[in-house]
């Protein structure tokens, strides 16, 4: 549970409640569904318009990370790196298949199957470069929605103001119409603003940490199957594992 996360939502809802208590105004009032349905659906619209259905698929699964963020794996990874390089060193690199059936990391999985088939070295590492930057894209394309929802709330609130502006000009003759027409205008916009600088631009900020976390797993993790397929110095997997241990 990352409860950095829900204090910084339940702190950015409750300062503008609080506000706008302080100021003397209802809560009532920024309760308008006409203005809510323009914004939401607006951005919801203009977000998919532009968006794969796969991508824009993962990026709401991955909001869930912002609430309940993946486990952190480094000590693990760390210490399977130490028995791969150990089971290399001692029996072989056929050794490694057992490490290869019962790994659950896909990425992990296929280092290793290119390790016990005995791809050329430089060939594995290009392999899995490719895996790496392939994962990364997709990932970053996924995190890219909230992004764009938070470049397209604000104008979208604008637009809302508008269109509520518009009904109180056609309603000049009837005072009690101007009202909600007034408020929609104007709670359009706090909701198109407050969305995209609450919590469309730290979701996404926070899942790119995420990946970029991710990314970096997998880039050491890379440099020691290239360093076990070559057989280099244990001693230079030891430093990889100092650096994942000590990143981020």
């Amino acid at each position: 549970m990352d409860w950095a996360s829900i204090a910084g939502i339940i702190l950015g809802v409750a300062g503008v409640l609080i506000g706008q208590g302080m100021e003397g105004g209802k809560l009532s009032s920024l309760l308008q569904p006409a203005a809510f349905a323009i914004v939401v659906v607006g951005t919801l619209g203009a977000v998919l318009l532009q968006t794969r259905p796969q991508t824009f698929s993962r990026g709401i699964q991955m909001l869930r990370w912002i609430i309940a963020p993946p486990a952190d794996s480094r000590a693990a990874l760390a210490r399977d790196i130490a028995a791969w390089n150990n089971s290399a060193k001692r029996d072989g690199h056929l050794s490694l298949e057992r490490y290869m059936l019962s790994s659950k990391d896909k990425f992990n999985a296929k280092g290793l199957r290119l390790i016990v088939d005995g791809i050329n070295p430089d060939k594995l590492r290009q392999l899995l470069d490719t895996e790496i930057t392939a994962f990364e894209t997709a990932e970053r394309q996924a995190v890219r929605i909230w992004e764009s929802a938070a470049g397209y709330s604000p104008t979208i609130g604008i637009l809302g103001a508008v269109l509520g502006l518009i009904q109180v000009m056609e309603n000049l003759a009837d005072p009690s119409r101007l009202g909600p027409g007034i408020a929609i205008a104007f709670v359009s916009t706090i909701y198109g603003v407050g969305l995209a600088n609450l919590f469309f631009y730290p979701i996404a900020n926070k899942l790119k940490n995420i990946v970029t976390q991710q990314v970096h797993q997998q880039e050491i993790a890379a440099a020691v199957f290239y360093d076990i397929a070559t057989g280099d110095h244990s001693r230079v997997i030891d430093e990889r594992i100092a650096t994942l241990l000590r990143e981020h």
